[in-house]
């Protein structure tokens, strides 16, 4: 029984300080598994969570430091008691995930060993017995030196455990296990290959056969039965290949931009999974060296899960002229344990990651021209005219009055007394609306991506685009934005072929048609139609000119290319009709 005893004692000992390492090199990772533990849905010790942290490097210290002193031989009594209470307190916890399945991975072992409740529950289990074989026999427990210098060793641990694990928390996790380690790649780490075995599940249909219930069980193929068919539940039997990245999203504004983004060979990250809990002197510390990074011609950008509102805030504070992305909190705080936190890549791989204590260390050379930093007071107020812009044209379009009134209201526009006055207030709008476009084109130039972000950098396109005697006059500014790629090529596009045919000239690409009453519509006339595809192509346009006439007349519209006499004859004829 002694020798048993001491086999178990190394067993034991070695395992809690091997558990207790891997956490404490990532206090942060093993807060947010206690978090989930606290949360309503699991435990309902939601009071509990603010003390997340605090608790848990408590246990990983406290854990780290069993295993020491068991080993060592120092206080068997005390560390015998502590074992087995500790350990009961996880087997209870792990069985808890295993019955009920509410927390799918315990964190025994952080990141480094992934178990299942089941596995965490039946490791619990043997350590449970190893542990009761020690406290039953913790007389036979001796110092394995002497009991100075077992009792200096644990002091030694205890010291370092604490120092450690403070400055992992202060900076990153010197051993990172995640996907999302330096040197790995994003794209290539979101991707399942082509031969990765599927995911296999049982299928068990519910029929009703002439009143009683009959299940019957398939792969997946649907079973030939006399009854009528009520359900059906399927069972995972074998899971399948899950990459190693799964839940990684970069949205703004309800669009993806993950795969767009991560082609970026000079992107620089500002992470903060919650705007509300990260840390002020965070910001205050990164703020400089964001700054050098735009300097330098890196892309920079922001990604948080907190709201806009919070988003706004944190710009108007600190000054950020760039564009925060949405991504879940979950996934970024499995990025990296820092908030904020700061991270280099270059077409999808992960160059730096850096915890804002270290920010000094993020390494940057000048990789191109300064990249503008948004102009956030112009930002909003192009969207404030954007909105006018649009917002009156919606308004127009509706027919009856009550309509009108609602969709005034949504758009923040006066509700007008009478219908003819919404006609008043539309010329009034476009009216104001090009002097202060008249304003901005005086004083920046085109008002474009870099400068006021998308879309607002449409908002001045569509004011000279309203105001058809000004397009003339600002064309080739707004060729030249296009051609900087301030705007989209199929908006520069659009307004050229809207000034040759109000001028009375062919158009380009085919972008500008007359609609005078159903059946009398036709594309207006365009130069070298044969080729027009190929020029709505290098534009940006998806479409061909035919699929674009049948999206724009409907799918009884036949496309026919009309030279000028033509064009001016159907207009004759769609007058000649009217009258």
């Amino acid at each position: 029984m002694n020798i048993i005893t001491q086999v178990c004692r190394m067993i034991v000992g070695v395992l809690f300080i091997i558990s207790g390492f891997v956490k404490l090199t990532d206090p942060l990772g093993f807060s947010y598994k206690l978090e989930e533990y606290f949360s309503p849905e699991v435990l309902g010790l939601d009071f509990l969570a603010p003390h997340a942290l605090t608790i848990a490097m408590s246990i990983v210290i406290f854990e780290c430091i069993l295993g020491v002193m068991l080993i060592l031989g120092d206080k068997p009594k005390f560390t015998s008691w502590s074992l087995l209470l500790l350990i009961v307190f996880f087997t209870g916890l792990t069985g808890y995930s295993a019955i009920t399945g509410k927390v799918t991975d315990c964190g025994c072992f952080g990141d480094a060993m992934k178990l299942t409740p089941v596995q965490s529950f039946i490791k619990d289990l043997v350590l449970l017995v190893l542990i009761l074989i020690i406290f039953f026999n913790r007389n036979k427990i001796k110092p394995l030196f002497t009991k100075r210098i077992a009792t200096i060793g644990s002091v030694l641990a205890l010291v370092a455990s604490t120092v450690y694990t403070m400055y992992m928390f202060n900076h990153l996790p010197a051993i990172d296990f995640r996907p999302y380690k330096i040197n790995a790649n994003i794209i290539e780490n979101m991707t399942v290959p082509e031969d990765a075995p599927k995911a296999v599940f049982d299928y068990y249909w519910k029929f009703d056969v002439n009143g009683k219930e009959e299940i019957i069980k398939t792969t997946g193929e649907y079973p030939s039965s006399e009854g009528t068919f009520v359900s059906v539940d399927t069972k995972m039997v074998t899971p399948g290949y899950e990459a190693p990245i799964h839940d990684y999203i970069m949205e703004l504004d309800g669009v993806d931009y993950t795969e767009q983004l991560m082609q970026e060979e000079n992107l620089i990250i500002l992470h903060a999974f919650s705007l509300r809990r990260s840390d002020k002197k965070g910001f205050e510390a990164v703020k400089s060296k964001i700054e050098e990074a735009i300097d330098s011609g890196y892309k920079v950008i922001g990604m948080t899960a907190s709201s806009a509102s919070e988003i706004d805030e944190l710009k108007q504070e600190f000054g950020f002229n760039f564009d925060f992305y949405f991504c879940d909190e979950t996934t970024l705080k499995t990025m990296i344990r820092s908030n904020p936190a700061v991270m280099k890549l270059s077409k999808g791989t992960i160059l730096q990651k850096l915890h804002y204590n270290d920010i000094d260390e993020l390494e940057l050379e000048k990789v191109g021209p300064k990249l503008i930093g948004l102009n956030l007071k112009l930002k909003k107020q192009l969207d404030s005219i954007s909105n006018l812009d649009q917002g009156i044209r919606f308004v127009l379009m509706q027919q009856e009055k009550k309509d009108k009134d609602s969709v005034a209201t949504v758009y923040g526009i006066p509700v007008q007394a009478e219908t003819p006055k919404y006609f008043d207030l539309y010329r009034k709008i476009d009216s104001t609306n090009l002097i202060f476009a008249e304003k901005i084109l005086t004083e920046y130039g085109y008002p474009g991506k870099s400068m006021v972000g998308e879309p607002t950098n449409n908002a001045i396109w569509y004011v000279i685009q309203h105001n058809m005697d000004k397009i003339g006059e600002y064309i080739e500014v707004i060729k030249k934005a296009g051609a900087a790629g301030e705007i989209e090529k199929t908006l520069v596009a659009t307004m050229e072929d809207r000034l040759l045919m109000h001028n009375g000239e062919p158009q380009i690409y085919g972008t500008q048609g007359m609609s005078y009453s159903p059946g009398q519509e036709f594309i207006w006339p365009i130069k070298d139609p044969k080729n027009v595809n190929e020029r709505r192509k290098e534009m940006g346009f998806d479409t061909t000119i035919e699929e674009y006439a049948l999206a724009l007349y409907g799918d009884a519209f036949v496309y026919m290319e009309l030279t000028l006499e033509d064009a001016k004859r159907l207009q004759n004829q769609a007058r000649n009709n009217s009258n």
